[in-house]
């Protein structure tokens, strides 16, 4: 057996509108929505009684998918602390080559969010930024110098 590839990267959000329209103004393609829930997604999640809101998005090259979930049942659970930073164990972020990360940024700020600290120069040829956007989600951005 060996691994065929990568499906996608879930993330749980509380508003899923904002959460797809962020990503929407990143570039990825929203493949579709629908409802989660039953004896198989229980199974599945480990928990009962589930009933959630999913969104799969893609990127343009259709190779990377984001599955953005929204939890009615059982109710969202707060992530402590608040906005937390980059290195908590387990902690998760996306990464994304774009190809203006300055354009990326003034438009990802209009959704809300900000680059945590500054951006980044590697060896001369790539900038690289994190980015927090909805729900805390922190979203690596990188384009190439020159």
């Amino acid at each position: 057996m060996a691994l065929q590839k990568m499906h996608n990267t879930g993330i749980v959000v509380d508003d899923l509108d904002a959460a797809i329209a962020f990503f929407a103004e990143l570039g990825m393609v929203l493949e579709g929505r629908m409802d989660i829930e039953g004896s198989w997604a229980d199974l599945a999640v480990g928990i009962d009684g589930i009933r959630s809101e999913i969104a799969m998005m893609r990127t343009p090259d259709g190779e990377g998918r984001l599955e953005l979930a929204k939890y009615h049942r059982p109710g969202l659970v707060d992530a402590l602390p608040e906005n937390p930073p980059h290195n908590i164990l387990g902690m998760h972020r996306v990464m994304y080559a774009v190809d203006d990360l300055d354009d990326t940024i003034a438009r990802l700020r209009k959704h809300g969010g900000d680059v945590i600290g500054g951006i980044g120069v590697y060896e001369d040829s790539i900038r690289i930024c994190y980015f927090r956007g909805p729900a805390g989600i922190i979203v690596g951005l990188s384009d190439t110098i020159g």
